[in-house]
């Protein structure tokens, strides 16, 4: 059959097209497409034998519902079902009450009884109490009035971002709390089969683009990590001290040397000099693509040799993960500072910056760098330590020392302040 031909025809009747595939014209003048197939050696779930035929769809008018070619698509999957064993409609019922049942599900599960059944069983093992109960608040004083009562099936981007959106310039720490707690709501329901397609809340998916505001005219301003006022950093470490664990550890280090986080992270015992007191981070793991190498004040010294008694060679890593050959997850830092700064619902972050944002690790760069030039402490030696490239080709020209002794002697009095005393 052509499809021109299909158009012309009109006298009641069955027509194939082969392979199984008919067209059929009724008395009235309607067109449809029909499967015919056999039986013949089939066990089925209802017990059927014989010969058996399938609606395809109907022709319809122009534009045809259902055209020759997806008539045969339709067809070529349905003799494949056939010849693994399986009756095509049988199969089609089959994936038919399957989507109805999801669907069913969807309508009658609203975001505040998905919510509600994810904090049921995932909050029991929140050790502490009163984070068990700022979910169940945030969520019902920030979420519920516009989502709750929503098949969390049609939420959209838009209405998350709606609903965070009045606090999020004033409550920031708040609303990105809540952001979080609904996308591991949102993901719960993906794989409960309750939802299908994106995250809505999920900032690297888009909701990100509808709620931070760029700069003015359109550019992006720089983001600037949170950073810990540099007068509160020895008060920091005395309470970070406390904290058993190797991303406490790998905090300190990075705190004491000014390190990116991941030089910590990535950092192998073969880097280390003990008896010279010096880490070298080869340049292949260094922004600026060239080694560093970093004094290692008394303190860092201290911190080193205790992993070291632990269990030290060559290629391992100085604080390994919980996978062999692995180093600790880079978001391990992250997570032990976002802990330490969680405060009651309502209460600025316990650690902060100025603008009283919760602090991240990579902030205390800033820290260091804030104490050196309140302090009066050279400029390029700040620089160096923080192994910041020089500003232009000429000054790089003649800036060819590491100007390491001498940071040698920063990086003890920048140590000799955060282990002040009386400064908790």
């Amino acid at each position: 059959m052509s499809a021109r031909g299909v158009e012309a025809l009109s006298k009641p009747g069955r027509y194939p097209d082969g392979d199984g595939l008919y067209l059929q014209i009724s008395p009235a003048g309607g067109k449809a497409w029909i499967f015919r197939y056999s039986m013949a050696g089939l066990v089925t779930a209802t017990g059927k034998r014989g010969e058996r035929q399938m609606g395809l769809g109907s022709y319809g008018d122009r534009p045809p519902k259902v055209t020759l070619a997806e008539a045969r698509r339709k067809t070529a999957a349905a003799a494949t079902l056939l010849r693994d064993g399986h009756d095509p409609m049988e199969a089609r019922e089959a994936s038919r009450a399957a989507t109805s049942a999801a669907r069913a599900r969807a309508a009658g599960s609203t975001f505040q009884a998905v919510a509600e059944r994810y904090m049921d069983t995932h909050l029991q093992g929140l050790a502490n109490p009163k984070h068990r109960a700022q979910w169940r608040a945030t969520l019902a004083t920030y979420a519920y009035p516009t989502l709750g009562p929503r098949p969390i099936a049609a939420v959209t981007r838009m209405e998350v971002a709606d609903a965070v959106r009045p606090i999020w310039n004033t409550k920031r720490e708040t609303a990105q709390r809540v952001v979080q707690r609904m996308d591991r709501i949102f993901r719960y329901a993906k794989a409960a089969g309750l939802r299908e397609g994106d995250n809505p809340a999920s900032m690297r998916e888009g909701l990100s683009a509808l709620l931070t505001a760029g700069a003015p005219g359109g550019v992006r301003s720089k983001r600037h990590h949170p950073a810990l006022p540099w007068q509160q950093v020895p008060a920091f470490l005395v309470h970070l001290r406390t904290k058993p664990g190797l991303a406490a550890r790998a905090l300190e280090l990075a705190i004491l040397t000014a390190a990116r986080t991941g030089e910590v992270i990535g950092a192998r015992w073969r880097e280390v000099d003990l008896e010279g007191a010096t880490w070298t981070v080869p340049g292949e793991r260094m922004k600026a693509r060239r080694p560093h190498r970093k004094p290692l004040p008394a303190t860092a010294m201290v911190l080193l040799e205790a992993l070291a008694a632990a269990g030290r060679a060559g290629d391992a890593f100085l604080f390994p993960g919980p996978k062999p050959g692995c180093s600790l997850s880079n978001m391990a830092m992250a997570m032990l500072l976002r802990g330490m700064c969680e405060a009651p619902e309502g209460q600025p972050p316990r650690w902060r910056d100025a603008a009283g944002q919760a602090i991240t690790p990579h902030g205390f760069r800033s820290s260091f760098r804030d104490w050196a030039g309140e302090t009066g402490q050279p400029v390029d030696l700040a620089e160096a330590a923080l192994a910041h490239v020089v500003g232009n080709k000429t000054e790089a020209a003649y800036a060819r020392s590491d100007l390491f002794e001498r940071r040698r002697t920063l990086m003890a009095a920048w140590e000799a302040w955060c282990n002040s005393p009386g400064r908790t």
